[in-house]
Formats: C-alpha cells, structure tokens, sequence
C-alpha cells in the first residue's frame, strides 16, 4: 500500500478526535459528527458510506460473482446474523478471490471473506466463528470506536479529511463516496481493534456461534491453527492475523468461555464442501492437473456425501479442460442421486452454456429461476441466455420486473445495457453501461459512457436531462476523490 493511502487511513480513523477538539476550539463550523458514545455517522450516512465502500471494493479486489459461492455465504452469514446480538442491522457478505487468509468488516455491514481462509477452514463452524467474530465487530460498533481513538493526525491526512467533511456538507452523497474512498484503500492494512474491541468480538461471537446451531469449540481451535501456522511465514503472517492479532492468553480465554457451552458434533453442511470444491479451481497454488490428481484420489473417501463433492470438484475440472462430455456424465449422475441439490443443476447449465448448446441452457436456468424465484442470479443467467439468442425484448421485459434488490447488482445494469444495445437503443445502451461502471467503483468509466450517450442520435430532452445530472455527479465524485489523493 502506497504512503499516501496510509495517512489517509490515518486521518479517517483520527477524524472524531480531530474535529471534537478544533470544534471546542471554536477554530472550524462543521456539521455535528457524533458524539464520544454515540455514533460517528447517522443510520442513513452509514448506508450510503457503506455501498460506496463496497463500489470501491469491487474496483480494487477480484470479488466473486458466482451464484452458488454468493448465495451460500450469504446464507451462511444471514444465519448468523439472525442469531447475534442485533438480528435486525442488515449485512451483506461476499468471498474476494484471494488465496490470502483473511476476512473484513466495513461500514454498513459488508462483510468480505477470503477464499484462502475458507479454504484453509477444516470444518463450517471454523469458517463460521471467523464471521461470527467479523459480525460482532460490527454489531459492537468497533469500528466507529476506533474512528475516535486516536490522540494524532498529520496535517496531510488532516487537511484530506477536512476537504471530504466540507464537500459532504455541498453534496452529501459525494462526501460520503470520498471518505468510502479512503476506508477502501484500508483493505490490506484494516482497523487495528485493541484487545478488548477482539476479547468483545470473540465472546459474542461464540454466542452467536452456540445460538446457530455450530460449535464455539471452532473458534479457538481455528485460532490456534492460525497461530501455529504464522511461524512459518515469517514476516509473511496471514494478513487476519496482523488485523485481529491473536495471542496466547486470547486462545485460552476463548477456549475457557467455548467448554461452557455443550459439547455437540456439528457436521458441515453440503453446501460447504461444494463450495470448498468450487472455490479450489479458482486458487493460484494448484495446477489444474495437480487438482484433477487430488479430486481423483478424495472421490474414493469419506461419506458419500464427501465424495460426492469430490466428484463434482472432478467435474468442474473437466469442464474448464473443456472435457464436456465427462464432465456432463458426473453433474447427471450428481443430480440424478441428489435432485434437490441445486450446485448439479447449475453444472449442467454451465456445460450447456460452454458447449454452446443455448436451447439446453436456456431450458435448464429457466427451471432454475421457477425453483428459486426469490434468487436473482438465475433470473439474471436465464436473460444472459435469452440475449444470446436474440430475444432482447423478452430480456428487456424480464429486466424490468427484477425486485429491488436485484435492480442493485452490477450485472442488471450491463444486461440492460445489453439489451437496449441489441435493440439499437444508443442512448441507453450508454446510460445504462455508465451505471454499470459506476456500481463497480470505475467512475471514469461511467463518465465516458454518458458523454458517448450524450452524443447517440436517438437523445431527446428527458433523456437527456438525465444524463446531464448524471455527468455532474460522477464529476464531482471524482474531483473530490482527486482532492484526498493529493
């Protein structure tokens, strides 16, 4: 991370101590951030620094957009979440395709797990107590604690901060992409939370944990595996320990607090292994012959539900050799032992879709957006199909019935833009792919499509209306981001 980004950081979590003192100065006149026990950002403010945090995420880290990995963490973390101390605040979780061990909170619930630790997990209630702890760090309002523990600020970071306050004060919405800005660039170096912001986080977290119905013993035991392995890293350390530094006595503590609980045996869920397959192709330490190798051998041990998942990560690997038809027999055979398992069936769909069979795919997702119509994600695969074959308007239609929340993920916005552009619509071919960049933090990107739309011979007023608000507000955002990274 560069210098630069480090003292912005800096200033961020120094802000409530900065602006509390030259307030009582009387040397500034800005808005009223929150006192000591309160909270630093409004409900509403924390929304909106939250989805500009996350917007900044996706331009910087190689977030996964697959179904079957999103809905299960999703599920996972919701199940947590309605078990924890605060089942009402709203989250979002999503896997960052990194063979990194770590995991994150930001602002406004978004929670972000790295591959390598859920591959590095041995069971679903280790991977859970590392979400079960990330989501008391939030519920706890440790991060906001942290904004005002600081005592120093450099006059650089300093003068950035005061700059994203004022131009927060002019266009609420900028100020708050400015400062989601600056969190973002923390994403590697993360919130250093004291002892007892992580003892805190760890008690509530085996709450949570024991509350859902998984087993508090994980979280040390994890801890202790990580422990033990960071001594051959070196200076190396896995990035979630230099964030949630984990000592001795914080093992014991949580060992001592987890034997309170019943003991019970939790087994993983298949929806785990599944994803522990998936996610192992999109690893950098194997080879994909060295993969094959692996799922060839664990497909012959374990339950049958542990090879079954072996068999399906033997599937997947066919399929990125491009074997089709292996590794269509394996998915047909899955889903013919197991039809309520939705992973088989999205196989099947994929091989049809990298065959280029588009009726077989077309049929298969939309059987899945039936079975799930509450999973956007379907939906949006079984338009993608529908646009492969020609069938804009029908794509177009589908579109615009989409729920709210589906109308938030990128991916409404380039099929929209795919489909106007299929029916020779310019205007919202432009307007649309500038939303696109847009919710994946690529501001400039946005710009040009909006000029690129603003030249289109199908413009007229009320289009163009829109646009012209649009341009100024990407312009804004961008020369107050420009402001914090002098």
């Amino acid at each position: 991370m560069k210098l630069k980004n480090k003292r912005l950081i800096t200033g961020l979590l120094l802000l409530n101590t900065f602006f509390s003192n030259a307030i009582a100065d009387d040397e500034l006149r800005l808005p009223d951030m929150g006192d000591s026990t309160g909270t630093l950002i409004s409900p509403l403010q924390e929304k909106a620094l939250g989805e500009s945090f996350f917007r900044s995420i996706r331009a910087q880290l190689d977030i996964s957009y697959d179904p079957d990995i999103q809905n299960y963490i999703q599920y996972l973390g919701q199940n947590l979440v309605t078990n924890s101390d605060n089942p009402s605040q709203a989250f979002y979780f999503f896997v960052v395709l990194s063979d990194d061990i770590n995991a994150f909170a930001g602002p406004g619930g978004f929670i972000g797990i790295n591959s390598g630790l859920i591959l590095n997990s041995e069971s679903e209630s280790e991977l859970a107590s590392v979400m079960a702890h990330e989501i008391a760090h939030v519920t706890q309002r440790h991060i906001y604690r942290a904004y005002e523990a600081s005592s120093r600020m450099s006059l650089p970071a300093a003068a950035a901060m005061i700059a994203a306050i004022i131009v927060a004060t002019q266009a609420p919405d900028v100020g708050i992409g400015a400062l989601s800005a600056i969190q973002a660039g923390s994403i590697q170096m993360q919130i250093d939370f004291t002892r007892d912001n992580e003892q805190e986080a760890d008690r509530i977290g085996l709450k949570t944990l024991a509350r859902a119905n998984f087993d508090p013993r994980s979280m040390p035991t994890f801890f202790e595996k990580l422990q033990q392995a960071s001594r051959y890293y070196g200076s190396g350390a896995p990035e979630f320990l230099r964030t949630h530094p984990i000592t001795a006595s914080r093992i014991a503590d949580t060992r001592g607090r987890a034997e309170t609980y019943p003991y019970r045996q939790v087994p993983d869920s298949q929806n785990y292994r599944l994803t522990k397959a998936k996610l192992r192709l999109s690893s950098k330490q194997n080879s994909l012959e060295d993969l094959i190798i692996y799922f060839q051998s664990q497909a012959e041990q374990g339950t049958t539900e542990q090879r079954a998942a072996m068999q399906y990560g033997l599937g997947l690997c066919y399929l990125k050799q491009q074997k089709f038809t292996q590794a269509e027999n394996i998915f047909q055979n899955l889903n013919k032992r197991y039809p309520k398992q939705v992973h088989y069936l999205t196989a099947l769909a994929q091989v049809s879709v990298e065959k280029q069979d588009v009726e077989t795919a077309r049929n298969l997702y939309l059987k899945l957006e039936q079975q799930f119509p509450s999973n956007p994600d379907f939906k949006f695969e079984y338009i993608a199909i529908l646009l492969k074959s020609n069938q804009a308007q029908q794509a177009l239609q589908l579109l615009k019935l989409t729920s709210y929340e589906a109308q938030q993920h990128p991916r409404y916005y380039l099929l929209l833009a795919q489909s106007y552009g299929k029916l020779g619509q310019r205007v919202n071919l432009h307007r649309y792919m500038a939303e696109y960049y847009y919710s994946i933090g690529r501001t400039n990107g946005a710009i040009m499509q909006v000029k690129l739309a603003q030249k289109a011979k199908d413009l007229n007023f009320y289009l163009s209306s829109i646009l012209e608000d649009r341009l100024n507000f990407f312009i804004a955002e961008t020369l107050a981001l420009k402001e914090l990274q002098k």
